[in-house]
C-alpha cells in the first residue's frame, strides 16, 4: 500500500513497484472531481495492475481497513508546503501528525505489515554541522518541519513501545518530472523554457543536496525488503550540495538560456524559516540499504526539462514568465 500514491514521489514510486511485479494498493486524496493526480499518468495496463482508493490518512477506520492484507505499508501522504503551514498549522498537524499515528496504529493491529514512513531533511533545520548524519539533533524551524519531527518521533515511539517494524526514510531534496512548480528546479526550467528575460526566485544563498525521483524511489523499494531493526532511521541524499544559485547556471546550461535573476518576495520564505544548507552524509543508506544514487544532478536537470518542455505551459504562467 502507498499513500499520498497521487503525489509527486508518490506516483513514481506506484509505477516503479508495478514495474517490479508488486501489488499495489494506492490510496489518492478524495477530491470532488475524483481526479486521481499524477495517477492520471499511468498507461492503462499499468491502471489496471493498481488498486486505487480514494480517501484521507485523516480517517483512522479508512486507513486500518486498506492497511488489512498488505505486507508493507509505504507512507508518503502529507502536507509538505512550508509557507502554507505558517497559516494553517492545524491542518498540518492533523495530517502529517495524526496521519502517520492512523497510519502506525493500522500497521499495528494487522500484526503482519511493514511500514516504510517518509520523513524530511528539513526536520534538521539550519545544520549545527555538515555532512548531515542521522543522529544530528532536530530544529522545528518550520510548523511544517515540526509536523514531521512529531510523525517521526511517533515512528520511534511505536517501534519502542509496541514493537512496529518501521524503517523511517529521510530523504533530502528530491527532483524530477511531476514536482510542484513552486519548487526551485521546475520554476526556474519552466521560465526558461518559456523564454523569460528574468528568472523570479527567492533567495540563491542556501544550499541544497538534490537527489533525482528514480533514485529517491529505488531507496523506498529498498527499505521495503531490507530487514532493519524496528525504528530504524536512513536518510537519502547523495552527499553533493549547491547553491541556488550555482543550480541556476546549471538550469541555463540545460535550456540555453540567458535569463538574469530577479528577486520575487512570494517565492521568499517566511523570516526565521530558511534553512541555509542541507547536505547529507549518505553511508548508512549505502551500508544498510546498498543504496547509490545512480542520476547525477546535471543529468537530472536535463531529464526534468525534457518532460517540461513536452507539456503545455499554462498560458497565464507564461505570460507572467515573458513579461
Amino acid at each position: 500500500m502507498v499513500t499520498g500514491a497521487d503525489g509527486f514521489i508518490g506516483s513514481h514510486l506506484v509505477q516503479r513497484l508495478l514495474a517490479d511485479g508488486a501489488r499495489v494498493r494506492a490510496l489518492c486524496v478524495y477530491t470532488s472531481s475524483g481526479s486521481l493526480g499524477w495517477l492520471e499518468e499511468l498507461t492503462e495496463e499499468e491502471r489496471d495492475n493498481v488498486d486505487v482508493r480514494l480517501g484521507d490518512v485523516r480517517d483512522a477506520e479508512l486507513v486500518a481497513d486498506l492497511v488489512r492484507g498488505c505486507d508493507v505499508v509505504l507512507h508518503l501522504a502529507a502536507l509538505i508546503a512550508i509557507p502554507y503551514s505558517y497559516q494553517a498549522p492545524r491542518s498540518f498537524v492533523e495530517t502529517n501528525v495524526t496521519g502517520t499515528l492512523n497510519v502506525l496504529e493500522a500497521v499495528r493491529r494487522s500484526g503482519s505489515a511493514r511500514l516504510v514512513h517518509t520523513s524530511t531533511s528539513e526536520v534538521y533545520g539550519t545544520p549545527e554541522q555538515v555532512p548531515i548524519r542521522e543522529t544530528h539533533p532536530l530544529h522545528g524551524q518550520s510548523p511544517y518541519s515540526a509536523s514531521k519531527i512529531g510523525a517521526d518521533m511517533l515512528c520511534e515511539a511505536y517501534a519502542r513501545s509496541f514493537e512496529v517494524p518501521v524503517t523511517v526514510l529521510r530523504p533530502f531534496n528530491t527532483f524530477g518530472p511531476r514536482q510542484s512548480a513552486r519548487a526551485v528546479i521546475p520554476t526556474v526550467l519552466q521560465q526558461m523554457l518559456a523564454g523569460a528575460k528574468t528568472i523570479r526566485l527567492g533567495s540563491l544563498r542556501p544550499r541544497r543536496d538534490f537527489t533525482y525521483v528514480a533514485d529517491t524511489c529505488d531507496g523506498f523499494v529498498r527499505a521495503a525488503s531490507a530487514e532493519l531493526p524496528a525504528g530504524s532511521l536512513v536518510q537519502l541524499g547523495t552527499g553533493r550540495d549547491v547553491s541556488i544559485g550555482e543550480l541556476v547556471e546549471m538550469c541555463r546550461a540545460v535550456t540555453q538560456s540567458d535569463a538574469v535573476v530577479e528577486t520575487d518576495d512570494e517565492r521568499v520564505r517566511p523570516e526565521g524559516s530558511e534553512v541555509e544548507r542541507l547536505l547529507s552524509d549518505p553511508t548508512r543508506a549505502r551500508e544498510l540499504l546498498g543504496w547509490e544514487p545512480t542520476v547525477g544532478l546535471e543529468e537530472g536537470l536535463a531529464r526534468t526539462a525534457q518532460w517540461l518542455a513536452a507539456r503545455p505551459l499554462d498560458p497565464r504562467s507564461a505570460a507572467r514568465y515573458q513579461r
